[in-house]
């Protein structure tokens, strides 16, 4: 693969199938000659040469499909094969078509910049120049005619090197709905600005390709006419499934990569299917409606089973808690109406779910449509109380939801469609990867009566699980463009990038001039610092006689001429000179941040803080059966054991006791009141819900294992080690700021700090300036809050500079390998700070309170070693007001 593209995959962090698809990509670049009007037979011989699989391309033009199962990123490669052939091809236009209007916002979303989800994050050309993203909604305004004019060479035929990519997304289902009686589209109706239809416009320019996301979509005829009058170069299809949706479904004959679900699995990008029912089932001893109660109860039971245990990974890794919720499918709109008032009767499970149910109405014959889709979006929310959505047609494209983790099909379908639409539905994992919990990775369709059928059908390498169903995902956010900012320091010094221009009301900054070699000299003299004097105890050693004397000798050593260079012709350099302004300008602008490594000596103790159970994520109902469910990729069977045989215990308590004394990690002389003051609320959150004495004898014993394990979860975030002293080493006494990236909105320069802003939730994309205390000349904030904090820095006398530290200039572990670093450090005359502005509802977070416990721990450390007291400060958003001073809110606000 040609430079570029390998620059793109690993910047791009490709998996391996993007990269594979990418390679493929850049060979065909070299098999054809990518230009209009080219003979397409001929093309598809040189093609079919390489790529035996590759029959016809099926249209006018070269189109190619790439089949890349769910979960593994289309959107991204469709970013890496945008950027590949605009680098390496010299191609700057590009149609993306999507089949309906969740995937058209969708695109729209992952191709504008700024976006968490942005398909060319790290590309360094589309930072600089964001492409231009011309859509359904606004090409009547010209904006991409516009830009191509006013970006035309002198030279006729010429391309600008420097014209932006212009990426067109437009709705096929809007286009489709338009020709309907035999009208012409609007897309291709006269624009006077051009004097031909926008349409027109696309078809003429000589290197536009063609994307088409979900390309299963486009093989009907009228769909097919308007694609190929579009004259394209070169067509990219992605789809998860490479079959036509007509009655019996032909294959694709123009694939030229097939990444299939087996191999999805296989690789650990989505979700693990599973098939449940109950051991030794037999279909004949049930009617229609008791099979169908069956079902409905068996997933709810199983989707109480999953909640509890995302809430133990949750509790265990630190990790944001998913809401999981569970799919029915209904025959009919009647059925769905009947399944909710069912489902919120008191009679099902006691109520439970009353008000937890959404019943969403779509076409029986046809698509479903776009605003129904919208309707489910929320469901991921956690602030929803929806537990089960009840849907009559299997949702396609476009719905994208990560915490779908329980299916219960109750319409008749044969075994392929049951697998191919319940799986599809719900396979993207909420964490991004698997964790390797099993409940966690786990997808289960509640099938009793079709368990074998699907069972049977799933090990065909025919089956569905082989071929896959893609879904989408958008995230929006605004444009933005990369800063570079230097320290303050390498200003004074003359190194660096400077402002590109001065922020209203900032104090006069003047670099000074400096000469080539001193330029390296004192470049010289910052690595030497870095590599080798960081482990002084401050940076105010820097400037002592010794270390300048020994700074110097080392950077005259690493200065000396190298061989071929003439001693003669060099501009001669007083290096100590250099190192005295460079330390000094280090030492002034510093604050010194130690890196400090604690390891408890003496007798050390560890052990439980006292503390209440919290019960709510368990409301397991009394079990009847054994639940069987057997994955479908290994044919591996396990059980949810249920508690069958087990001894009686004496008092409820001792169920749970029981469990956690046999955990390695639970001394039971020393914790004995702990564990049975938890057990004894559980018991009682138990006998709160359940109605009979033997209802919750049953949960104990059924589930006693998921018990104990939610409540051991809880422990681990109360337990502490405390040793009688400590051992504080120093790695480093300071750490010399170096330069940063920021990101801010394209259309903004830096703004000046003590200007109101109004649109305070577009502030993240903003950079402020203008500081005169600030360790870097611009600063970015998560919040006006932290803005205005920083005014009160600045207005603080004796505040002597402050910074909102970079990344890895402070790490402060608060969970195991979790990482915590404070928004502000300040420093005063007589003190330095560790800041955290955090809005008041959140002061009492499990986390938050987690990291100023670790903070605070790690700023008595650095006390002692540092020739300052450390302290560090949680501080309420509304009590950060201009009036304030530093002082009163370190008084009122220290973590102690």
């Amino acid at each position: 693969m040609k430079q570029a593209g390998n620059a793109i995959a690993n910047r791009l962090s490709l998996r391996s199938p993007q990269r594979e698809s990418l390679e493929i990509l850049d060979r065909i670049c070299d098999l054809l000659s990518l230009q209009k009007d080219q003979d397409a037979a001929q093309a598809l011989a040189t093609i079919r040469a390489e790529f035996a699989n590759v029959t016809d391309f099926e249209r006018d033009f070269p189109s190619l499909c790439f089949a890349l199962a769910t979960g593994v990123g289309k959107t991204r490669l469709m970013g890496a094969f945008i950027a590949y052939l605009h680098q390496a091809e010299g191609i700057r236009h590009f149609f993306v078509l999507a089949p309906n209007l969740t995937i058209y916002n969708k695109l729209i979303s992952d191709f504008t910049p700024g976006s968490p989800k942005y398909v060319f994050q790290g590309l360094s050309d589309f930072v600089i120049q964001p492409p231009e993203i011309i859509t359904g909604d606004n090409y009547e305004s010209g904006r991409g005619v516009r830009s191509e004019r006013l970006s035309q060479p002198a030279i006729p035929g010429l391309k600008d090197p420097d014209a932006p990519v212009h990426i067109n997304i437009f709705n096929i289902s809007k286009i489709n709905s338009e020709v309907r009686g035999g009208a012409e589209p609007r897309i291709k109706r006269l624009q006077e600005y051009i004097g031909e239809s926008y349409f027109e416009y696309l078809s003429e320019l000589d290197d536009l390709v063609l994307l088409m996301d979900e390309s299963h979509r486009y093989r009907g005829k009228a769909g097919m006419r308007a694609i190929n009058e579009l004259k394209p170069i070169l067509g990219l299809e992605l789809t998860a499934t490479p079959r036509t949706e007509t009655a019996g479904g032909a294959d694709f004959k123009n694939v030229i990569y097939s990444y299939p679900l087996s191999s999805a699995l296989k690789d650990g990008f989505v979700k693990e299917p599973a098939v449940a029912t109950r051991e030794n089932f037999r279909a004949e001893n049930y009617d229609e409606a008791g099979l169908e109660k069956l079902k409905l109860e068996d997933g709810v039971r199983i989707h109480e089973h999953t909640k509890v245990q995302l809430d133990i990974y949750a509790r265990e890794n630190m990790k944001p808690l998913v809401k999981p919720f569970m799919l029915v499918v209904a025959k009919d709109t009647t059925h769905a109406n009947d399944l909710q008032r069912r489902i919120e009767a008191d009679n099902f499970f006691g109520g439970r779910y009353k008000g937890r149910v959404i019943t969403v109405h779509s076409n029986q014959t046809g698509d479903e449509k776009d605003e129904t889709v919208q309707q489910l979006l929320s469901v991921e929310d956690p602030a929803n109380p929806t537990e089960i959505v009840i849907h009559v047609n299997m949702l396609k494209e476009g719905w994208d939801v990560t915490n779908l983790y329980t299916i219960v099909p109750l319409r008749t379908a044969n075994s392929r469609t049951l697998v191919e639409q319940s799986i599809g539905r719900g396979l993207r994992l909420p964490y991004g990867k698997r964790t390797g919990v099993a409940d966690v990775d786990r997808l289960t369709i509640v099938s009793h009566d079709r368990f074998q059928e699907i069972v049977d059908h799933a090990n065909d390498p025919n089956s569905i699980i082989r071929t896959g169903i893609v879904i989408g995902r958008d995230i929006p956010d605004t444009p933005t463009k990369a800063v570079t900012i230097e320290p303050v320091f390498m200003t004074q010094l003359g190194l660096g990038i400077a402002p590109a221009a001065p922020v209203p009301g900032a104090p006069p900054q003047s670099a000074p001039t400096i000469s080539e070699p001193e330029r390296r000299t004192a470049e010289v003299t910052m690595q030497v610092i870095r590599q080798q004097f960081e482990r002084l105890t401050r940076s105010g050693d820097l400037k002592t006689h010794d270390v300048q004397q020994r700074i110097t000798a080392r950077v005259t050593e690493l200065m000396q001429p190298v061989q071929g260079e003439l001693p003669s012709i060099l501009q001669p350099v007083d290096v100590a000179s250099v190192v005295e302004r460079v330390t000094s300008a280090i030492a002034e602008r510093t604050i010194d941040i130690p890196k400090i490594i604690v390891t408890p000596k003496g007798e050390v103790t560890v052990g439980y803080q006292d503390f209440d159970l919290d019960c709510n994520s368990f409301r397991q109902p009394p079990a009847e059966k054994d639940l069987l469910v057997q994955h479908l990729m290994n044919n591996q069977r396990f059980k949810i054991v249920s508690g069958d045989g087990i001894v009686l215990e004496k008092n409820l308590e001792d169920y749970i006791v029981r469990g956690l004394i046999d955990k390695d990690d639970i001394n039971y002389d020393e914790h004995a009141e702990l564990l049975y003051k938890l057990a004894a609320q559980m018991v009682r959150h138990l006998q709160s819900y359940l109605q009979t004495s033997e209802d919750v004898l049953n949960v104990l014993q059924f589930y006693q294992t998921q018990l104990v394990t939610l409540i051991h979860a809880q422990m681990n975030q109360h337990y502490v080690e405390k040793a009688t002293e400590y051992e504080v080493t120093v790695s480093k006494g300071f750490q010399t700021l170096t330069s940063s990236m920021a990101a801010m909105q394209t259309d903004q320069t830096i703004l000046p700090f003590r200007a109101p802003v109004e649109e305070r939730l577009l502030i993240r994309g903003m950079l402020f300036g203008g500081f005169s205390k600030c360790l870097y000349p611009a600063q970015k904030f998560d919040s006006d809050t932290e803005r205005r904090f920083a005014i009160i820095l600045e207005d603080e006398t004796s505040v002597l500079k402050w910074l909102k530290p970079p990344k890895d200039v402070l790490r402060i572990y608060y969970y195991q390998e979790e990482v915590y670093q404070p928004d502000f450090v300040v420093e005063t005359a007589t003190a330095r700070y560790l800041c955290e502005p955090k809005r008041s509802s959140e002061m009492t977070d499990e986390v938050v309170l987690l990291k100023a416990k670790a903070a605070m721990l790690w700023c008595q450390h650095a006390s002692s070693v540092s020739d300052k007291p450390w302290q560090y400060v949680l501080i309420p958003h509304d009590a950060i007001q201009i009036s304030a001073t530093l002082g009163n809110i370190v008084q009122r606000y220290t973590v102690r």
